[in-house]
């Protein structure tokens, strides 16, 4: 574990396993010097155990540069399903799940993310209370996604300024990976303001309805790289941006709701000495874990979400006019100034 190259001196990493329900879980805690960890659980049916790991690993540390940069009282961690979501949901697996989050005694909150529903987060808070992004209840909120595509829309108008001296979108070209949860929600967004869209998607139904809304052009799911573009959004899986897409992409702008865009760091050098602006993932995407963080509260106000987001938007544009400043990569100054904030803060 140590060794392990996506290990980032996380505080805890906890594996469960449940026969009965066939649960097999990991949850990582990479930080609690802000806040409890939270973030979202994922379902994913993983090729090996490795790439699980590697997956809560990554994803954990990137919660805790989230909510470090979205000034949320929170720490970072993430959990993983290893499973089908399609066909290997049940209420009893959940149930397990819920059990294994209590065991962490609030050390850790969850709620939706990949492959997971609030219906879901449902059946996991009849086991626990660290569960938020649900419908029902005092504080519930409901799915977080319409937040975070709220931000990212944002946050590439925000980009879209530094890059083209303007951030008004329409008839930009975006090529947005992925229409689900929020991607969908962007393509919506992107379509009001008049933008001209290219999507792709693994889901046929989806790649269908979000077309005949917005009048976006389907394309197969390798054939997105390949578009001239202006803007290219990745909204569904991380390490999408690697050493054989980079040299594929037309666009001057890489902004998009993903969690973990690049495949290995050297990515954003490489980003920026093709003159292409990349608005770090683990800023541009913090709309929803605000959005978690209001309901963790115990007491939810939209004003509150709407102005954290506001601040959200104005760190982002910060760590771009910086990076710009310096020809620095903006992850790094992102990654940063994030550090800096959980080493300055106090133990939890």
């Amino acid at each position: 574990m140590f060794d392990h190259p996506s290990f980032d001196g996380h505080e805890s990493v906890h594996m469960f396993e449940d026969k009965a329900s066939g649960l097999k879980a990991i949850i990582a805690v990479h930080s609690t010097a802000l806040g409890p960890a939270a973030g979202g659980c994922r379902m994913w049916n993983y090729a090996t155990g490795e790439e699980a790991l590697r997956d809560a690993l990554r994803l954990s540390k990137g919660m805790s540069f989230k909510n470090a940069m979205a000034g949320l009282p929170l720490g970072g961690g993430k959990s993983v399903i290893w499973g089908n979501s399609k066909t290997d949901k049940s209420p009893a697996l959940f149930e397990a799940f819920g059990r294994a989050i209590q065991s962490l005694n609030g050390k850790y909150y969850t709620a939706e993310d990949v492959g997971i529903s609030t219906k879901d987060m449902e059946i996991v808070a009849t086991q626990t209370k660290y569960v938020a992004g649900l419908d029902q209840g005092e504080a519930a909120s409901g799915d977080p996604s319409p937040i975070t595509a709220l931000g990212v829309y944002r946050g590439i108008k925000a980009s879209a300024k530094r890059a083209f001296g303007s951030d008004d979108l329409s008839g930009r070209r975006i090529a947005v990976q992925g229409v689900g949860h929020v991607g969908g929600y962007l393509c919506d967004h992107l379509a009001e303001e008049g933008a001209e869209l290219i999507i792709t998607d693994i889901d046929e139904t989806l790649l269908k309805e979000v077309s005949e809304r917005t009048g976006a052009k389907i394309v197969a799911t390798d054939e997105i790289y390949d578009q001239h573009v202006d803007i290219f959004s990745p909204n569904a899986l991380g390490a999408v941006i690697n050493p054989e897409t980079l040299p594929r992409l037309k666009a001057r702008v890489v902004a998009g709701g993903a969690n973990n865009q690049l495949s290995i760091a050297e990515m954003d050098v490489a980003l920026r000495d093709r003159g292409i602006l990349y608005a770090p993932d683990y800023v541009i995407n913090g709309g929803g874990i605000i959005n978690v963080a209001a309901e963790i509260s115990g007491a939810y106000s939209r004003n509150w979400v709407m102005g954290k987001l506001n601040v959200l938007i104005e760190t982002l544009e910060e760590v771009l006019d910086e990076a710009l400043k310096q020809n620095a990569p903006t992850n790094e100054v992102a990654e940063q100034i994030a550090r800096t904030r959980i080493a300055n803060a106090k133990p939890a």
